[in-house]
């Protein structure tokens, strides 16, 4: 049995893997029960990696204009396009737009070679979408970007609260680890602080569903309140702080009164006055923030208003207290650190500082270096709209689909004179512009560091052959670099020499100047790197002890900041609503996010059965009051609309959504709907201090698709969904079954025949074996047919009129697992009726070990379930990650 101790490519978690191989090469995961992130613990997505290993679709190859070449020709056209852009347009008109799933040895390189070869500061990250805003107050309040918890402040807390943070879904795992604290601790209080009431509610002893947008005020009347009550850590904060006198002027001149605060955030004075005394009275005090403050028109303002409150009372530094930022990529944190922003240098060097811009230039031996701000994401497409970027270079991302107003972004790549992109699959929305497409290692294949929430460095580790001719990115950079003249600084060996490079610029010229610090890994050997175990920085030279590292678990806990005074800022916030108000004609505001068992637009994800089967399509939540206002009924389609443009979608009716506001979540590019993109809706407008998206609040208006008929298909391979007529005369939507992919039809056209024609012409059928056996009814505008390869069903259509029922689909999927059908069986395909009922195990709730919905109710009737530790006996249900625990206890309710 191989063993690989490795990292998980979601989210900002960095949960250890534990990988194993038995000698027939079959590969299983578990939970790493040594690493200090999730001491076991892995969520439904990190249960499921081993299915997502062999992926259907992977880009195997270089390609030029979509013909295969080799690496030397591809690196030569790459080289030559950016440097005859350069020569003709200067460096400004080129750009890389990079990913947080890059590892830091990756983003490193791209980072050297733009801003310290190229010359320009124009690459930025999809991290801007996440975490810009966060990083912004981290700086304006400590000096530098830093996130001073650990995960075991959250065990050793009495109040956390939550503010924007759906962690039950978002961070599972330290959503479980929080459930643990409570249940050790019984005197831990919860506050969840959200429009929503998410599944995260349901550890929370306070639900503040606040109107969207208002967090900063919120936080402004509990500085003024803290102000004015006593409740001030005096010695901390005049010792330690400056500019306190300002931001409780601000906040009491704004939200000086629980009435006052109450009202701008459309909350109950009650509510409000728990959470300020709660507050005001627990000591140790853990804030966690994520995207539902930080994507925001003033997202860093929301985090320092939060800051600003444990400056005030002096709770942080300390066992169980502190503002903690979860961040939402495997290495977003990572990429920061070397500078991976289009405003930052490497090593947490200010890139307008020229004594920073000094030292990187010095240290590289660079023939130039940045010396302004690039183009942060937003800005960056729209000046590729403009024909200001004649070259882009994408690794690792898909901002067609991620990008807020899509439609802009694919017109700017459409535009754009040459699109290069680095990726391990070969399609996407993406890619679909690409004139150069550059085969990446992903996940199991490639060498090299994350950075966690916790600032905990963990190493990603190969166990996979390389596919194909793949390279990991800092490869492929370097060769491109090489061809561009830059040959001695790009002439790496491997990971290990890169991670040391990277230590050693952190060390250089720091004298204590910076936090991060990793000056006692400069001499890191191979075999040493290879063995790295999990540390936080900083790991300072004096740090070091054989192989014992000694690296800091929190910060601040001396008072001291990386300010130029040392004394942590006071930011005075001036709270204001979202810049899209609701009106007459777009009266909903939009909310975007994540749901549980998928990841970003649904690359790795959306290939396994178990992580489609929880929410199986894009939805949109409503209030039961917007829906019966408009005639929308759960589980019908929705049009949802502004000035951008329409998508569609099923609606899910909840009492959960706040009224006036719907929830879309992210995932659903063209590879599995037609019509479900909603950065489609979202506008481009962006914090101006960190220039991160606005994503969670669009302005817009729903409406009731007319359906006239549904159905669905069921195919062992993916069907034509390019053909232009699909999305005019019918929307889909598709997700992974076992040994197949499901489509789901519903139309507005009432033509049977066509229908049936049309459909079959999605299958790549010329020059094949297949036949055909079909069911036609006029009168009842029915449509069923099954293809055939051999005697085996290879795929089946059912369409019925929108208000008849369909089949129930676990017969059918059954049919292709096996090598031959009975005349009974063949016959039921054409009557809709299976020759043999199977039981119905329904949507999947329990994703890690595959537990339906229908099986869960029949449990809990057939046996007297009363609680979830017996669903968990019986089922296994809930008993891994937890993360459906609060739909197993709506389930018994």
């Amino acid at each position: 049995m191989k063993t690989t101790r490795t990292t998980c490519p979601y989210c900002g978690v960095g949960c250890g893997v534990v990988v194993q191989q038995d000698a027939a090469g079959v590969i299983s995961v578990k939970g790493d029960e040594l690493h200090p992130a999730n001491l076991g613990r892995l969520c439904s997505k990190g249960s499921a990696l081993a299915e997502t290993i062999e992926h259907p679709d992977r880009l195997l190859y270089p390609e030029v204009n979509d013909e295969r070449v080799d690496w030397d020709t591809a690196t030569t056209a790459v080289a030559e396009k950016f440097q005859q852009v350069i020569a003709e347009h200067g460096p400004e008109a080129v750009a890389f737009y990079v990913s947080g799933q890059l590892l830091t040895e990756d983003y490193y390189v791209a980072n050297k070679l733009m801003k310290g070869y190229i010359g320009v500061a124009n690459i930025d990250t999809n991290s801007r979408l996440c975490m810009a805003s966060a990083v912004a107050a981290h700086k304006r309040a400590f000096g530098e970007d830093l996130v001073p918890c650990s995960y075991e402040d959250l065990e050793a807390a009495e109040l956390i609260v939550l503010l924007g943070s759906n962690a039950a879904w978002c961070h599972p795992v330290l959503y479980q680890r929080i459930v643990a604290a409570k249940e050790a601790n019984p005197q831990l209080k919860v506050v969840l602080i959200d429009p929503r009431r998410t599944q995260t509610a349901d550890i929370a002893d306070l639900h503040l569903p606040l109107a969207p947008g208002s967090d900063a005020f919120l936080f402004n009347g509990l500085l003024a309140h803290l102000a004015d009550h006593g409740h001030s850590a005096n010695d901390f904060f005049k010792d330690h702080t400056q500019g306190a006198e300002q931001a409780v002027q601000a906040a009491r001149e704004q939200s000086g009164s629980i009435a006052i605060t109450a009202q701008q955030c459309g909350l109950n004075e009650s509510a409000v006055a728990k959470f300020f005394t709660l507050f005001a009275a627990t000591e140790k005090v853990v804030s966690v923030f994520s995207q539902g403050v930080n994507q925001s028109s003033s997202g860093a303002d929301k985090g320092n208003a939060l800051i600003n409150c444990h400056l005030l009372t002096g709770r942080i530094g300390q066992a169980g207290t502190g503002p903690f930022s979860f961040t939402g990529q495997p290495n977003a944190m990572g990429g920061r650190e070397v500078g991976g922003l289009a405003n930052q240098l490497a090593a947490h060097r200010d890139i307008e500082n020229p004594e920073h811009q000094q030292q990187v230039q010095q240290f590289w031996q660079s023939p130039r270096i940045a010396s302004k701000q690039g183009l942060k994401a937003v800005d960056l497409f729209d000046a590729m709209h403009a024909g200001k970027i004649k070259a882009v270079w994408i690794m690792a991302t898909n901002p067609a689909v991620s990008l807020p107003d899509s439609q802009l972004v694919r017109e700017a790549l459409s535009k754009c004179e040459c699109v290069i992109v680095s990726d391990c699959v070969a399609n996407n929305d993406t890619l679909n512009f690409a004139d150069i497409k550059l085969p990446a290692l992903t996940w199991g294949e490639r060498n090299g560091t994350v950075t966690n929430s916790d600032r905990t460095i963990s190493r990603q580790r190969p166990f996979l052959e390389t596919p194909g001719e793949a390279k990991q990115d800092w490869e492929i950079m370097c060769g491109v670099a090489k061809k561009m003249g830059y040959t001695t600084a790009f002439h790496y060996k491997n990971a290990a020499e890169i991670f040391r490079e990277h230590a050693a610029l952190s060390w250089y010229g720091n004298d204590g100047k910076h936090c991060f610090d990793l000056g006692a890994l400069t001499t890191l050997s191979e075999e040493d790197y290879d063995e790295l175990p999990p540390l936080q920085w900083p790991v300072k030279k004096d740090c070091k002890n054989g192989k014992s590292w000694i690296s800091a678990k929190r910060l601040f806990s001396d008072g001291q900041f990386f300010t130029e005074n040392g004394r942590a800022k006071f930011i005075p916030i001036y709270a204001h609503m979202p810049i899209s108000s609701p009106n007459e004609t777009y009266p909903l505001v939009l909310n975007t996010g994540r749901v549980r068992d998928h990841w970003h637009t649904m690359t790795r994800t959306g290939i396994t059965e178990r992580l489609s089967g929880h929410k199986q399509e894009a939805y949109a939540e409503i209030h039961p009051t917007d829906a019966i206002a408009r005639g929308i009924k759960s589980g019908s389609l929705v049009n949802i609309s502004n000035e951008l443009g329409t998508l569609c979608v099923k609606a899910e009716v909840s009492s959960d959504q706040q009224a006036g506001s719907i929830f879309v979540p992210i995932h659903w590019g063209k590879d599995f709907a037609s019509n479900a993109l909603v950065s489609r809706l979202i506008t481009g407008i962006t914090d101006p201090i960190s220039g991160q998206p606005e994503s969670k609040h669009a302005t817009v208006e729903m409406s009731v698709y007319p359906a006239s008929w549904h159905g669905f298909i069921i195919s062992r391979q993916k069907l034509n969904t390019t053909l232009d007529k699909i999305s005019k005369d019918f929307q889909w939507s598709v997700r992974r079954v076992k040994n197949a992919w499901l489509y789901r039809l519903t139309g507005t056209e009432t033509t049977t025949l066509d229908r049936g024609k049309f459909i079959r012409s999605m299958f790549n059928t010329k020059n094949d074996n297949s036949n055909w056996i079909e069911y036609l009814d006029y009168a009842r505008q029915t449509y069923r047919g099954a293809r055939f390869n051999s005697e085996a069903l290879d795929s089946c259509i059912f369409t019925n009129p929108i208000d008849e029922t369909m089949p129930a689909q676990e017969w059918l999927i059954s049919l292709l697992s096996k090598e031959s059908l009975e005349d009974n069986e063949r016959r039921a395909l054409l009557t809709g009726r299976p020759a043999k009922a199977l039981p119905e195990t329904g949507k999947i709730v329990c994703a890690c070990f595959n537990v339906g919905e229908k099986t869960i109710q029949n449990a809990i009737y057939s046996q007297q379930l009363r609680t979830t530790e017996e669903i968990g006996q019986c089922l296994k249900a809930g008993t891994n990650c937890g993360s459906c625990l609060p739909e197993l206890k709506e389930l018994l309710r």
